[in-house]
């Protein structure tokens, strides 16, 4: 069993704003894209997981990976 953690999103919030969840819970919220990806970096770094960005359609925009990953990649 792995314990890695789950990925952190940072995603568009209906009301206005963006939020930054884990594991489809808000996790914290900011005004500006570019404050919830701050805060979004600090948490996946911190959990040593996977940050995902979504433009405001939802679609992915960027991912980063702050984790254990293997070198050289498998593949």
């Amino acid at each position: 069993m792995s314990d890695k953690k789950p990925s952190v999103h940072t995603v568009p919030d209906r009301d206005g704003g963006w939020n930054n969840k884990q594991e489809g819970k808000v996790i914290s919220h900011a005004d500006t894209k570019a404050e919830a990806q701050k805060l979004g970096r600090e948490k996946a770094i911190k959990d040593t997981t996977e940050h995902v960005i979504h433009n405001k359609d939802g679609k992915i925009s960027e991912s980063n990976s702050y984790g254990h990953d293997p070198y050289p990649p498998k593949g």
